[in-house]
């Protein structure tokens, strides 16, 4: 029979089982931006976590294990960061830190900015450079055609600029 149909004990709900967040394999680079605001949300986390403990109200307990969850994450992003100096970067080459403008063959124009994981956002055009776009990218100059392997489809982008 499904746990789902049984009614058991509410504690099993009670969010002090929560399971960890997920830390990847891979080394933790980070863009100056990227460090600064892992920072930012680790000061966040300790402060609300602060002032959940004075106020001792036991309700809030599924919120204050879940502060202490993304603090242990937060703390270990922090010790495993790599910062990357972008300045070291061959400047006429797409690497970690790079911001690339990009042209498909129906000519529009893409821009996005290659990332640590944790500093990754779609909607802003951050890309994690573990992502297959950021693979295709890297390596490549301006005026190069790199083919990027989608789950929709194959597609071509032209390197229009690349700036650090």
């Amino acid at each position: 029979m499904s746990r789902a149909f049984v009614k058991g004990d509410d504690s099993e709900l009670s969010g002090e089982e929560l399971p960890e967040r997920p830390i990847s394999p891979h080394p933790n680079y980070v863009t100056a931006e990227g460090l600064a605001g892992l920072r930012q949300r680790y000061d966040e986390l300790s402060h609300q976590h602060a002032a959940l403990k004075a106020a001792q109200e036991d309700f809030d307990k599924p919120r204050l294990t879940a502060i202490e969850r993304d603090l242990r994450y937060f703390s270990q992003r922090l010790d495993s960061a790599i910062l990357v100096d972008t300045s070291k970067e061959p400047q006429d080459e797409v690497h970690f830190g790079a911001t690339v403008e990009a042209q498909d063959s129906e000519g529009r124009v893409h821009r996005f900015k290659i990332v640590g994981d944790d500093e990754a956002d779609v909607h802003t055009g951050k890309i994690s450079w573990q992502a297959p776009l950021a693979h295709a990218l890297i390596g490549a100059r301006v005026g190069d055609t790199v083919k990027w392997h989608r789950p929709a489809g194959e597609a071509e982008l032209e390197i229009r600029s690349i700036k650090y």
